[in-house]
């Protein structure tokens, strides 16, 4: 563990992304930014004009070309903004453009209830006109939200509100990774180590308890010093997703969010009913994890930490894409090599924290550049490892989809999206256990898959539980301040952590550091991608190239049909439980694995 943190300026350009892919300059951005703000007063032209269908195919044409230079802008002001959080220049210019973007939005919010206005013979010609067809499943989902969308003059305000309602997930961040500070902690060798984001994950891991105790009281000492400014965000946020699902005329929050990517509400009760039947092998597992560390009681603190700790890993950067590429070997030459040039060379990934940069990870796509990694890669933890992996499903997902799809019909749902991620994390594993020589290191990859299993879909279930919750109370018009959210959020942490499971007060205020609670109803969404991919993973490894064409296939379709009916091509049905209910059974079979590894 580093003892202090580099800032941007110094850290080798090597280990950074290669934005010049997008522009060359930050001027250069500037000057196209100035362009496009022109190009985008081109909107207000089409207003009363789009029933004619080559205005409309015009319009279209015109809308990809801004919406294409749009990505570009918004992606190279967005990624350098997260360098350094800090960094006012970078967070100027993100701000500049999502004003410019959002004011763009409310040209363009005359065009949907335009069209939706029009007769219902109208719309059948639309969508019988051959001219129109690269455009037809566009249209089948415009037309699919006539009953949500309002009027004109609606519209445009709701689309004057975007930078108003971006505000408390936008505080969130600035509060979270940049103003909240957290003291330093003594390491295993008693030598003080600072906290972070990142190192919290590494503290947790650590064998020593002292050392994990102090690092979790000490980190949420300051998330309890500010409990009532988080809590007011996290309100802030919540209730702006009550008010457009109730602005648009959806039953409530929930509905409004899975509507919109074409999901029905069954695959979410799907989930939330198979998780709750399968809650005591999760109270087995903690059972079993607490005896095997000869502890007296489990504590959050205590879950993280690998059960056999003496195992140590450091794997160097070039070693875990070795590792991975092995791994993923089933797909194919064309993604290996892809993978790997983008991991190496082609310089796809920002790979180590640094002072003030953004916290956690992500993969950000692009169409008419590379897409792109954010990662705080620390060599000793074997989940960087499988971060790298994981967004590394999601960057290769977005560059088979816009090698194959038109521009309109690149970008998939975080729904589909969760699967290719978690796919890979699968594969790696799976390569990781077959290839260990000895019991205890086979306990070791099992214990971390179970961990994986527990974190991401019984975790995230937990969370997708508690945010349906505090949303309904939202809807009810009742208050959600910090007492609130810690009180539903307790009864949670109750339900799936079990009776035999020690709870730290503390622990209730883990739900006001979530940044993905400031994303309405996505949580829910790594549960049922995890779930997929297992059955996926089984299919692909248990099959021949069918399975991985099919799989393949998958990654190519983007958002060219509905979801469902992409995975399906794929071979998962999510609106029935039978994957939920193959991925808890993994869960109770390694379960039972780890305990004769261990006995053995």
């Amino acid at each position: 563990m580093e003892s202090e943190l580099k800032k941007r300026a110094d850290v080798a350009v090597a280990d950074t992304w290669d934005l010049t892919r997008i522009y060359k300059s930050d001027e250069k951005w500037q000057e196209d930014f100035e362009d496009w703000k022109k190009f985008a007063e081109r909107i207000s032209s089409y207003k009363g004009k789009l029933s004619n269908v080559e205005t409309l195919i015009d319009f279209f044409r015109y809308e990809e070309d801004l919406s294409r230079e749009a990505d570009k802008l918004g992606v190279y002001s967005f990624l350098k903004s997260t360098e350094d959080l800090a960094n006012t220049t970078y967070q100027e210019m993100k701000s500049s453009f999502s004003l410019a973007a959002n004011m763009a939005a409310e040209r363009a919010s005359f065009v949907n209830p335009e069209l939706l206005a029009l007769s219902d013979d109208a719309w059948e010609a639309l969508l019988a006109d051959e001219r129109l067809a690269p455009w037809k499943v566009k249209l089948e989902r415009l037309l699919r939200l006539k009953k949500h969308t309002l009027s004109q003059d609606e519209e445009r305000l709701v689309a004057s509100m975007g930078e108003l309602a971006d505000v408390p997930s936008k505080t969130f961040r600035l509060l979270n990774d940049a103003e909240t500070k957290f003291p330093s902690v003594k390491d295993e060798l008693g030598k003080s180590q600072p906290l972070t984001h990142e190192t919290f994950q590494l503290f947790l891991q650590s064998p020593s308890r002292e050392v994990r105790k102090n690092a979790f009281d000490s980190f949420y000492a300051e998330y309890e010093a500010r409990q009532n400014t988080y809590s007011s965000l996290l309100e802030g946020s919540i209730r702006k997703d009550v008010f457009y699902a109730k602005a648009r005329g959806y039953e409530n929050s929930l509905q409004a969010a899975m509507y919109n990517e074409e999901i029905p509400e069954n695959v979410y009760l799907n989930l939330t009913n198979v998780v709750r039947k399968s809650l005591p092998a999760l109270y087995r597992y903690y059972e079993l994890r607490r005896k095997l560390m000869n502890l007296d009681e489990i504590h959050f603190y205590d879950v993280y930490v690998p059960i056999l700790s003496d195992i140590s890993v450091n794997y160097s950067w070039d070693d875990a894409v070795k590792t991975i590429v092995k791994a993923l070997a089933p797909l194919g030459t064309e993604y290996v090599e892809t993978f790997t040039r983008g991991m190496t060379t082609d310089r796809w990934c920002d790979r180590y924290e640094n002072q003030n940069k953004e916290s956690g990870a992500f993969s950000c796509p692009g169409y008419d550049f590379s897409p792109y990694i954010l990662i705080n890669y620390k060599p000793t933890l074997i989940e960087s490892v499988f971060t790298l992996a994981h967004e590394g499903g999601h960057s290769m997902h977005s560059w088979y989809s816009a090698k194959t799809q038109p521009y309109r019909y690149y970008d998939y749902v975080i729904f589909l999206a969760e699967i290719a991620s978690t796919f890979n994390e699968q594969l790696l594993a799976r390569y990781l256990f077959n290839e260990a020589t000895d019991n205890k290191t086979r306990a070791w990859i099992v214990n971390r898959e179970l961990d994986s299993i527990r974190a991401t879909i019984f975790r995230q279930t937990m969370f997708a539980e508690f945010e349906r919750r505090a949303h309904t109370i939202a809807e009810e018009n009742k208050p959600l301040s910090a007492a609130v959210f810690r009180k539903v959020y307790r009864d949670v942490l109750n339900e799936y952590f079990g009776p035999d499971f020690v709870i730290d007060d503390a622990l209730e205020l883990e739900c006001l550091r979530i940044p993905h609670f400031y994303r309405g109803f996505y949580v829910y969404k790594y549960a049922t991608g995890l779930s997929a991919a297992i059955s996926l993973a089984d299919r692909v490894l248990g099959g021949g190239e069918a399975e991985r064409d099919a799989y393949l296939g998958f990654l190519k379709a983007g958002s060219s049909a509905a979801p469902l009916d992409i995975l399906r091509g794929a071979g998962v049905d999510m609106e029935k439980p039978d994957a939920i209910e193959t991925a808890m059974k993994r869960f109770e079979t390694l379960t039972n694995t780890l305990e004769e590894l261990i006995a053995g």
